[in-house]
């Protein structure tokens, strides 16, 4: 083991901010997931929408990257991707999908398992037209997950399409850009606690579309 390794295993938090009980958290995960997001916008955190998505390959090979959360509702956790990504390779191989929320100043943690779907074109079309128009310019030029020579590749298709679209106030769509849907199964809440004895409570969804709520040991 090398110096900052040694170094790394001494590194302690004793987490000590809040509490999370059973009785006090709401009957729908959504709405629990809900407060806690709203507390993180409160607090002013940095990408407070920021979440690890963790995807799979046909043959279970995992892989996980930082994205953005862009809606949420009963229905579940929406995100945009480019659809040949090597997430949005696997989702079409493996349409199930893990999402992680880590909101550390707050010592609060948020893990999501569900099935995923693709939204429709009218509703990825309506996103992706909202968004600025340097990020729709940037869609269309970067060919996502596949090897470039160099960045001199980025910034030429940009440059070029920022001049073929100079007039316009919105791009089309690209067609291989969308947006995903979430439609969580199970949903567990974390609250970091003294002693490493953190409090989880994890949500279940059962076959008549009730949630069933349970703890769980640290």
């Amino acid at each position: 083991m090398d110096y900052q390794a040694k170094k790394i295993s001494t590194f302690r938090e004793d987490y000590q901010k809040s509490t999370l009980e059973i009785d006090e958290v709401t009957a729908l995960p959504i709405d629990q997931f809900n407060l806690w997001l709203q507390m993180a916008i409160d607090a002013n955190l940095k990408e407070p929408n920021a979440m690890i998505l963790a995807t799979a390959s046909a043959e279970g090979r995992p892989s996980a990257r930082v994205v953005l959360l862009k809606g949420v509702s009963e229905k579940g956790f929406v995100f945009y991707t480019n659809y040949n990504s090597t997430k949005g390779k696997q989702l079409a191989e493996n349409p199930y999908a893990s999402l992680v929320f880590n909101w550390l100043e707050l010592e609060k943690q948020v893990r999501i398992e569900g099935d995923v779907e693709r939204l429709s074109e009218a509703d990825s079309l309506a996103y992706f037209q909202s968004r600025p128009k340097g990020s729709q310019i940037g869609a269309w030029a970067s060919p996502q997950s596949q090897v470039i020579g160099d960045r001199d590749l980025l910034e030429n298709n940009y440059e070029q399409l920022a001049e073929q679209y100079a007039a316009a106030e919105q791009l089309p769509k690209p067609p291989q850009w969308g947006g995903y849907l979430l439609k969580p199964t199970l949903i567990e809440f974390w609250q970091g606690r003294s002693s490493r004895l953190h409090d989880r409570i994890q949500y279940t969804l059962q076959e008549d579309g009730t949630w069933k709520i349970v703890r769980l040991a640290p």
